[in-house]
């Protein structure tokens, strides 16, 4: 691999709603992956990601609509399909569609993400104390309704969002992962970056003034998809293993050459079973 210019992140990686989402099928018993495979196959309109596009807001009318779209009957057959073939040890008939509640999911979900990863968010602020790059977040997000506990006035106004020196938010560009013009977009928004600091300290010692080539960002996500079309569009990319993202601080410090990881315990997270015990 090249050594990268910047490093584009997917903030999801710094604080990861997809614990949540393995908690809570583990705890209903059902296999896991259903949750987001269900999301993956209503793109590209489904309700998540009408509102990760900023196309819908987040009301009683998405929670309906998002309920409904976990609940799809064809959907769900040929995914406990894919799991038997995997699982000899899954019940031949097929179960009736698991009972979700996609308003509780959901706001557990957001609400577990506020927590930063204790890997990649040391990683982060040691990438950016070194000066050597430019921090780009390109993440898939919600605009939170007035009235929310996560709604901010100013959305980039966070400390986690102001680390990065460019941030894409989906529902403010109206695009979304996987989409290949999110990608276009966010390699242009860096290079916009670049040759508007090119001046800088950090830009005089990093050639900023020549742009970024796409092989020089690094992406790192934890979704199969996103990786790639990343990778089609010509990005460095690197996998963030659920509940061991040490392993992506890794590969991080082996491509960029910087000690990167912080003092937490190198111990995978383990699923945390919450909500209801009801099995299939």
């Amino acid at each position: 691999m090249n050594t990268p210019s910047p490093s584009v992140y997917h903030l999801e990686e710094v604080i990861s709603p997809f614990q949540a989402i393995l908690d809570y099928e583990l705890s209903l018993g059902i296999p896991p992956g259903w949750v987001n495979h269900s999301i993956s196959k209503t793109a590209p309109n489904g309700f998540w990601h009408q509102l990760e596009r900023g196309e819908i807001p987040l009301d009683d009318a998405f929670y309906a609509g998002f309920n409904e779209d976990l609940h799809d009957p064809v959907r769900w057959e040929a995914f406990y399909k894919s799991q038997q073939s995997r699982n000899p040890n899954l019940p031949k008939e097929v179960p009736a569609v698991p009972n979700i509640d996609g308003r509780w999911l959901f706001n557990d979900m957001i609400t577990s993400s506020t927590t930063p990863d204790p890997w990649m968010y040391p990683a982060l602020k040691s990438l950016r104390a070194s000066g050597k790059f430019i921090l780009a977040a390109l993440s898939n997000t919600v605009i939170f309704p007035r009235g929310h506990a996560l709604y901010r006035e100013d959305f980039f106004n966070d400390p986690i969002r102001e680390l990065f020196d460019v941030f894409v938010s989906s529902a403010h560009v109206g695009l979304r992962k996987p989409d290949p013009r999110i990608y276009e977009h966010a390699l242009s928004e860096v290079n916009k970056f670049a040759k508007s600091h090119a001046s800088d300290e950090r830009g005089q010692s990093t050639r900023w003034t020549e742009g970024v080539r796409p092989d020089e960002i690094c992406f790192l996500d934890d979704i199969g998809e996103n990786l790639k079309a990343a990778k089609k569009s010509g990005f460095q990319t690197v996998k963030v293993p659920l509940g061991k993202a040490f392993e992506a601080v890794d590969e991080l410090e082996a491509i960029t050459g910087l000690k990167l990881a912080g003092d937490h315990p190198r111990t995978p997270i383990k699923p945390r079973l919450k909500g209801s015990s009801a099995k299939l």
